[in-house]
């Protein structure tokens, strides 16, 4: 079994491209696999019953849509979750009052910090 085979499979939710890439290459180096990305609600809402997650990261906005129904997804099926914004905790839903929130930009330490405390959660 190789080491990616127990690495825990981060769901990327975000519609900035670049983002996306960072982030596929730097789960890897810090110990993750990637499960997949979306860049909108709806793809993602599709590849959440595609594909086995253990967390995931998502962008508030993502096109000017609120990502909001992913993260009730996520959180109905248990998987943990962190989000992340340009806006910080402000305009968060109260039932998100919990939830991780990374401000963008972010650094490697950053994400890396709040993936290993959603870990903790599992």
């Amino acid at each position: 079994m190789t080491p990616e085979a127990d690495a825990n499979r981060v769901f990327i939710v975000e519609d900035e491209f670049m983002l996306v890439m960072l982030l596929e290459d730097l789960l890897p180096t810090l110990g993750y696999s990637v499960a997949g990305s979306a860049g909108s609600v709806e793809q993602a809402l599709t590849d959440l019953e595609a594909n086995e997650i253990d967390l995931a990261v998502v962008d508030v906005n993502l096109a000017g849509t609120e990502s909001f129904p992913v993260a009730d997804a996520l959180r109905e099926r248990g998987i943990p979750f962190l989000f992340t914004t340009g806006y910080g905790q402000q305009g968060m839903p109260a039932r998100f009052a919990d939830t991780p929130v990374l401000a963008k930009p972010y650094r490697r330490h950053d994400i890396q910090a709040a993936l290993e405390q959603l870990q903790a959660t599992q």
